[in-house]
């Protein structure tokens, strides 16, 4: 289990991820700037275009998925179950 926060990510808070694999940090990260936009919140509008341009254009946006990978691979283990604490700004 490892931690990112969404600021590590491009985002605008310290809301902390927690998962098993890049992938699951990434896909926790894009779901957490859907959910702050949704709720009324505008700040992470910029990361999260930027996320969906990485979405749209996979291969252009593999270089911020080889960075993560590595900075995720980089981080220390924690012993806790898989999750994704609450949000906070």
């Amino acid at each position: 289990m490892k931690t990112m926060t969404c600021k590590d990510l491009g985002g605008p808070c310290e809301f902390a991820h927690r998962a098993t694999s890049a992938d699951e940090i990434i896909k926790a990260q894009d779901k957490h700037l859907k959910e702050m936009v949704a709720g009324g919140d505008q700040s992470p509008t910029t990361a999260l275009n930027e996320m969906k341009g990485r979405w749209r254009h996979p291969i252009s946006g593999m270089g911020w998925y080889r960075a993560t990978k590595r900075e995720f691979a980089a981080r220390p283990e924690r012993s806790e179950a898989p999750r994704t604490e609450g949000h906070a700004t």
